[in-house]
């Protein structure tokens, strides 16, 4: 039997974008653009390629690098000039980003995620004299900004370039901004409504100082927001200002995550919610104290879910620490779990950790997503805490091996 040998350029055109698509497009462009094949030139110029061009990779720590010199070379020299009114989106990391932009004209350029910011590079680039100043003010609708490691050290120097002011001057024209990492916390409770007021702006991803720059930032300035992203460093007892507190029609997905112990659910978390009628994903992560009753799934389901009926999506950790004079006969994680049984609500799982006079009662939606888990004791459920980053525990009772094995096992 006569055996034909099938090469790979033999393929179809068809095939072979099947094939190439299994890999990642900028190993295509790398390894086949302008080899001096017109057909293949083609298919790799095809916008699945094209759109959007990668330059970083993660280590196994995290962190994040630019790739290799050699390839930004090839890039800017023989593909990026040719291919630029195909790219859409860019993910880059600041030590190589200015020559990259400079490569090229890139007309249809839109978003931009730029890793290891700092202070310098927004100083630098986030100007009008920069050279991308019209990509910047005029193109990019998504912007994302993860600053570097050595950089998250909270902040409110005033003293410090005002990394949010930088940004907002320059692009103008953003739907999208996310702020990662950024040890600058953003104050903005005494600033004139002007400040941070945009018609375009629909998802916001930031770190804020208070309470006061979270309902700032919700009293209308920003009319066209409906997925906020938020986390809060530290809880001022009262607000220090009057803001507008309508409902927020517009909004559709809400996380709240506060990094500090609050006792402002009640006056500031719920009232805030409420606002919130047409909600779909609601995210909450927050840590309550000085209360007199547990939070469980009935207080969740009269307090929040009954004034939310568009809700399709509810990701929880809420944290609640009651002295025990307040607690009329003794509560078991099971107690807790029936409560959530009871409005329909199964993927939840709970922790009652007992303390001298108190009791901390950690209520959670499954799969745990949080970074951070906190003030508990000996005792924690057979659950995956596979996201969980930092974890604190406590107990008089002294902690033996088949704890370690435990907590080796599922965190």
């Amino acid at each position: 039997m006569n055996q034909s040998n099938v090469c790979f350029l033999d393929l179809p055109d068809e095939i072979l974008l099947i094939v190439l698509k299994k890999l990642h497009n900028m190993d295509v462009l790398y390894s086949l653009f302008d080899i001096n094949n017109q057909r293949l030139q083609m298919i790799v110029k095809e916008k699945t390629f094209t759109n959007t061009l990668t330059f970083v990779l993660a280590t196994i720590t995290d962190d994040i690098l630019s790739v290799d010199d050699s390839i930004v070379d090839r890039f800017c020299i023989n593909i990026l000039p040719k291919i630029d009114y195909n790219i859409k989106s860019l993910i880059l990391e600041s030590q190589s980003m200015e020559r990259i932009l400079l490569a090229a004209n890139y007309p249809n350029l839109t978003e931009l995620k730029l890793y290891n910011v700092n202070d310098h590079i927004v100083s630098r680039h986030f100007t009008v004299e920069s050279p991308f100043r019209h990509i910047f003010q005029e193109q990019i609708t998504d912007l994302i900004l993860v600053y570097s490691r050595a950089r998250h050290i909270l902040s409110n120097n005033p003293s410090e370039i005002n990394v949010y002011e930088y940004t907002l001057n320059v692009f103008k024209n953003l739907k999208h901004l996310s702020v990662i990492q950024c040890g600058q916390l953003l104050s903005i409770k005494n600033l004139a409504f002007t400040t941070w007021s945009s018609l375009n702006l629909t998802k916001l991803c930031i770190d804020v100082f208070c309470f006061d720059d979270c309902f700032a930032l919700l009293d209308g300035r920003l009319k066209q927001l409906n997925t906020f992203i938020v986390r809060i460093y530290y809880i001022n007892d009262e607000l220090s200002s009057v803001y507008n507190m309508d409902d927020l029609p517009n909004m559709k997905c809400f996380s709240l995550r506060c990094r500090c112990e609050t006792n402002q659910y009640d006056t500031r978390v719920l009232p805030l919610l409420r606002r919130m009628i047409k909600l779909k994903e609601l995210t909450l992560n927050i840590i309550n104290d000085e209360r007199t009753t547990l939070i469980d799934g009935s207080q969740i389901n009269n307090k929040i879910l009954v004034h939310m009926p568009c809700l399709r999506e509810f990701i929880f950790h809420i944290s609640t620490e009651v002295e025990l004079h307040h607690i009329t006969h003794h509560l078991s994680n099971e107690d807790i779990q029936q409560t959530f049984t009871n409005i329909g609500y199964q993927q939840v799982s709970c922790i009652l950790y007992y303390m001298v006079d108190s009791v901390m009662c950690h209520i959670f939606s499954l799969p745990f997503a949080f970074d951070y888990l906190g003030y508990i004791g000996n005792a924690f459920p057979p659950v995956h805490f596979s996201c969980v980053r930092e974890l604190t525990v406590d107990d008089e009772i002294p902690f033996e091996h088949e704890f370690f094995i435990r907590i080796a096992r599922f965190f």
